[in-house]
Formats: structure tokens, C-alpha cells, sequence
């Protein structure tokens, strides 16, 4: 294998290494500029997994396990909402309860309906979204680089993929160049200001909490429906709060979100790819090592190299409309 075909393989496995961490986020992303705080990402993410593929299981379809991934993921982030939003409740103990629960449920519901230790059937190819040939990707397979990475690495992922990355330019556009992004970035600066004219505070909130539901249950199915092949346990692996750490390194816009979660996807591609693997001087490096390299990373990266990461001012504040 040439050093193309390495460096192709390799950027490969950082695109669907990402696509969960992208996913969520961008889920992240509406929330905290609305001022809500979603330290749950990793427990919508999980319980969006487990019900996209029971539902793909019993259905026999990955779009009916996509559909109800979304919904049990809106329905996680509406509680949220409720507990934060209406009744002002603490964000962080809300998304960390929702985390615990999503853990828990996900294994008990399992273990009750399927009888396989908290995992659901291995899905077949019918029920799972399956890569996606693009056009003209086996004609140029043999062309020198260009044809390389054009089929090896632009074409053979699956629709969910694409759907990521397209989700970066439409978040930008919503956030800065339609009413609803502008309020939404208002509100989670200045909430007074925005019901000062006349825009509902909550209404804003809870739109938002709804957009972070669609994206995490996307994230989830993603992992059961095409990345494999149905739910484990604990199978998002603690990507919810690396797609948080993400997004504080991106400092909440969606452009550098999106290459701050290839950059954690290519450490987590390269950690895979390096398991075993005799490095020159330090020798084997154990298998436990380089399976926290992309946490080590993270911690690093947060710790030294992204300046001051200043939040919307409004984040995490209950808003109190004044009479």
C-alpha cells in the first residue's frame, strides 16, 4: 500500500470518525446560542441510537429507525427544556440527569425486549443506510490521485454523511442570515432586549432545544444505522462530550465546529490505526494508551490552544420576564 492509498484510507476513517461528533455539535451549537446549556448531548445521542435500531429491527427500515430516533431524541431535549426553560431549573444538572437515564434505559429496555444483554438484533443490510456510490466513481477508481480521492474518499459513505456536512453551511445560514438565527443568537445574549420586542423568550428556547433533538438523534442513528450494524452498550463512547469540548474549541460558530470534529475524528482514526503498531524509539505503545490519545488531545487542545472561549452572556441563566 503507497503512501496515498494510507493517507486516503486514513482521511476516510476521519469522516465517519466525525460525523457523529459533527452532528452533535451542531446540536450543541442551537442550544447554547439560545443560552441553554446541553451537557445531555451524549444521553440524547445514546437513547437516539438505541431506539433508531430497535425501531430498524422490528420495522426492517432505517428510515422508520431515523424517524424514531429524532423523536425519542426531541422528546429527551423537550424534558430538558421543561426543566430548564419553564421551571428554570439548574442546565447542568438536567442534561446530566438525562445522560443517566439514557445509560440506564437504554441497557433495561434492551435486555427486556431483545434478550441479548442490552443489545438489539444485528440489523440486515435493508434496514441499515448503506454507502452511497457516486456517479462515475468506479470509472476513474484507476486515475492517478484525482481518481484516488474521488472515489476512496469523497464517494462510499452513506446519506447520513452527507447530510452532516451539509448541516455546516445551512447552520451558518440560519444562524446569520435568516430572522430566526438573529433572534436566536439575540436571545442568548440579551433575553430582555428580545422580549422587550415583543419575541417570545421560551418560545425562541424551546425551537432551539427542538433543533439540538433533530441533530442528536441523527448522531444517534448514524452510529447504530451506519456506522454499525445496531445498538451496544454504551456505544456513544463519550462523543457527546467530546462534540461539547468541540464546540467550546470552535468557540460556538459552525465553520470551525466542523474542523475541530475532523480534527478529533483524525485522532481518533489514527489511535485505531496505530493500535499495535512498533513506533520508532518508544516501541510498542500499549492498546489503552492510544485509545485515550484522542481524550488526552482533547484536554491539551482545550487547555492551551484555544485562547479565551467567551460563551453567549446568557448561557445557562434562567431568563425571569420582568412585570
Amino acid at each position: 500500500m503507497d503512501f496515498l492509498d494510507v493517507v486516503v484510507n486514513v482521511l476516510n476513517s476521519t469522516v465517519r470518525l466525525s460525523v457523529p461528533l459533527l452532528l452533535a455539535c451542531l446540536a450543541g451549537l442551537y442550544s447554547e446560542r439560545a443560552g441553554i446549556f446541553d451537557i445531555g448531548l451524549e444521553g440524547k445521542m445514546l437513547a437516539g441510537a438505541f431506539a433508531g435500531a430497535a425501531a430498524a429491527s422490528v420495522f426492517g427500515s432505517a428510515w422508520i429507525g431515523l424517524l424514531i430516533a429524532i423523536l425519542v431524541a426531541v422528546f429527551l431535549a423537550l424534558v430538558h427544556g421543561f426543566a430548564s426553560i419553564t421551571h428554570r431549573g439548574n442546565q447542568i444538572v438536567s442534561g446530566v440527569a438525562i445522560n443517566f437515564i439514557a445509560a440506564g434505559s437504554t441497557i433495561i429496555l434492551g435486555q427486556a425486549w431483545f434478550n441479548q444483554g442490552g443489545r438489539t438484533p444485528s440489523l440486515p443490510s435493508d434496514a441499515r443506510f448503506n454507502a452511497i456510490v457516486l456517479p462515475g466513481a468506479d470509472a476513474v477508481r484507476d486515475v492517478p490521485i484525482l481518481g484516488e480521492i474521488y472515489s476512496g474518499l469523497l464517494s462510499g459513505h452513506s446519506l447520513l454523511v452527507y447530510l452532516a456536512f451539509l448541516a455546516v453551511p445551512f447552520t451558518w445560514w440560519v444562524l446569520f442570515r435568516t430572522r430566526f438565527g438573529l433572534r436566536l443568537r439575540a436571545v442568548g445574549e440579551n433575553p430582555a432586549a428580545v422580549d422587550t420586542a415583543g419575541i417570545s423568550v421560551a418560545w425562541l428556547r424551546y425551537r432551539a432545544v427542538i433543533c439540538t433533538g433533530i441533530l442528536t438523534g441523527m448522531a444517534g442513528s448514524y452510529m447504530a444505522l451506519a456506522q454499525n450494524a445496531g445498538f451496544v452498550k454504551d456505544m456513544t463512547a463519550g462523543r457527546g462530550y467530546i462534540a461539547l469540548a468541540a464546540l467550546i474549541f470552535a468557540k460556538w460558530k459552525p465553520v470551525p465546529a466542523m474542523f475541530a470534529c475532523l480534527l478529533f475524528g483524525f485522532l481518533d482514526a489514527m489511535a485505531i490505526r496505530l493500535q499495535g503498531t512498533p513506533l520508532p524509539v518508544i516501541g510498542r505503545v500499549p492498546v489503552q494508551l492510544m485509545q485515550a490519545l484522542p481524550y488526552i488531545l482533547t484536554v491539551i487542545l482545550l487547555a492551551g490552544f484555544i485562547g479565551k472561549a467567551i460563551p453567549p452572556r446568557a448561557g445557562g441563566v434562567p431568563y425571569v420576564k420582568e412585570r
